[in-house]
């Protein structure tokens, strides 16, 4: 029974990570806004969402797939999921002392928002937050007692599901949150109340890396 909550609270951890993100301006949903403003057409707004959500959806596999190669090595299992909470940790702590917004990501031009989607989520360690959570699943799922080649299958098929799960959850918030703006709230609206989610994103990024160690088994 405690396995099975500790499961559910990953899985949860996963969608309210996703929630987060979309949520977080940062993740381009106001630059959706501004490209169905500029060409004045709804569906340019769909189209940047989609943009937005494919180049999250790559980040996130490009930093879990490599986890799941590594996890059929059943006896780094518990190793791997510390290091991971300690980088994750890491990261928030410097995202605490740097707040500063990568210069690359400006010289992205509009046009590629794709492109820019991947980039910010990787700069700003979305994919990373996601490792010890997806490592805390596959450790519930019992996978650690599988053979080698099956349990390579099982994590990458996690690994996706999770991808997924969080790409879902971000795009619905960032989109309800763009369309919002574009239909009814308007751009004065977003100017007058911006938010700046950096120093929450930093904490978060410690306490999902003090969650993984605590959840630990």
């Amino acid at each position: 029974m405690e396995e099975i909550t500790t499961t559910t609270a990953l899985w949860w951890a996963v969608v309210a990570s996703g929630l987060y993100h979309g949520l977080n301006p940062g993740m381009g949903w106001p630059l959706a806004v501004s490209a169905a403003l500029m060409d004045r057409k709804r569906g340019s707004l769909y189209r940047a969402l989609a943009a937005l959500a494919a180049g999250h959806l790559i980040a996130m596999m490009a930093i879990l797939f490599p986890f799941s190669a590594l996890m059929w090595l059943a006896e780094w299992q518990r190793a791997l999921q510390i290091g991971a909470a300690v980088l994750v940790i890491a990261m928030g702590l410097y995202l605490l002392i740097n707040r500063r917004h990568p210069r690359f990501l400006a010289r992205v031009p509009p046009s590629k928002l794709l492109l820019w989607s991947f980039l910010a989520a990787m700069a700003h360690g979305a994919g990373l937050m996601l490792v010890p959570i997806y490592l805390g699943i596959c450790q519930t799922t019992g996978a650690g007692h599988l053979a080698a080649g099956t349990l390579m299958s099982s994590n990458f098929a996690v690994a996706l599901v999770v991808a997924l799960a969080h790409t879902l959850a971000m795009t619905t918030a960032g989109g309800a949150l763009a369309l919002g703006v574009y239909h009814w709230l308007g751009l004065k609206f977003l100017s007058k109340t911006w938010f700046n989610l950096d120093l929450v994103w930093a904490l978060s990024l410690i306490a999902v890396g003090l969650f993984a160690l605590v959840t630990l088994h």
